[in-house]
């Protein structure tokens, strides 16, 4: 064995691997390419002079070697992260964390979280990327993002969770659709977001109850483009408070009286259960002491 060729490279990569899966999403994770991640563990095999893959259908597996190496290696690896840190502290730490948020949260605690995160750690690099909850725990557990503030509950045994808090859900118009529904409309166009959203199962239940005609039902899967679409009078919609404050301050949109009462949207902050990385530890312990109550006040 060539203990004195293996990097630390190597053993991170291995590691990547073993957590996420494939060659090609420790590739994305290290920012390299699946070449360069086939090449390391070539070197590492014959570094340490044992097979740690063995193909398994159209990927590879660990072989028993590989995964007692994992397990050896990993304590090891983390404990000299944590070790640099202590030296430096998290001020001095590097790397890229990628963090995926619906657009609720977006709209409510992410920006002065994010804003708090990066004076107190500049060196690490931020990659934010909005989509709807089920893309942002699918991103998640395939290792496309490290961190989700997504809708709950959410329940996987590969992520760990903490909640944030609710969000309130309204019932908004313009003012003259508004007054329209007021004076009996019915057929007027009701806008949700789509399916695979939290808010469209309160959608479905809410028309349900309420005079609303069914077939009025309308979805997108954009909540910024459905409030640009009841504020221009296109219909009734039902919008989470943090992301219309302003349009009601304003008086461009308008609480719908008398409509049915709506469930608070509940929001945990995941990670995967695998990844120990002193650095994203340590946001994810930050981001759970968010209060969404508190980012509204």
């Amino acid at each position: 064995m060539s203990i004195n060729r293996i990097s630390i490279y190597h053993l991170e990569t291995l590691l990547w691997i073993e957590r996420l899966g494939t060659f090609s999403a420790a590739a994305e994770r290290l920012n390299t390419t699946q070449p360069a991640v086939s090449a390391r563990m070539r070197e590492l095999e014959q570094r340490v002079g044992a097979t740690l893959f063995r193909r398994d259908g159209r990927g590879m597996a660990l072989t028993p070697a590989g995964r007692k190496l994992v397990r050896d290696c990993a304590p090891l690896l983390r404990e000299m992260e944590q070790a640099l840190l202590g030296s430096g502290g998290f001020g001095e730490a590097s790397g890229v964390v990628r963090i995926g948020a619906g657009e609720i949260a977006a709209a409510s605690c992410l920006p002065p979280f994010v804003a708090e995160l990066k004076a107190d750690m500049p060196g690490v690099g931020l990659e934010i990327e909005i989509d709807l909850t089920a893309n942002l725990i699918q991103q998640l557990l395939t290792g496309r993002t490290d961190l989700a503030f997504a809708a709950g509950p959410i329940a996987h045994p590969a992520l760990k969770t903490s909640p944030i808090g609710e969000v309130e859900l309204v019932w908004l118009a313009s003012p003259a659709v508004a007054a329209a529904f007021a004076g009996g409309a019915a057929m007027l166009p009701v806008w949700s977001l789509a399916s695979h959203s939290p808010i469209h199962g309160r959608m479905r239940e809410a028309i349900a109850a309420s005079r609303i005609a069914q077939k009025s039902l309308n979805l997108c899967n954009n909540a910024r483009t459905m409030i640009d679409i009841a504020r221009a009078g296109g219909g009734i919609g039902i919008f989470p408070r943090p992301m219309v404050r302003g349009e009601v301050e304003s008086g461009a949109l308008v609480e719908i009286a008398a409509m049915p009462a709506l469930a608070p949207v509940e929001f945990h902050v995941a990670m995967r259960v695998a990844d120990t990385e002193p650095v994203l530890t340590q946001i994810f312990d930050r981001a759970a002491k968010l209060n969404l109550a508190a980012a509204r006040a």
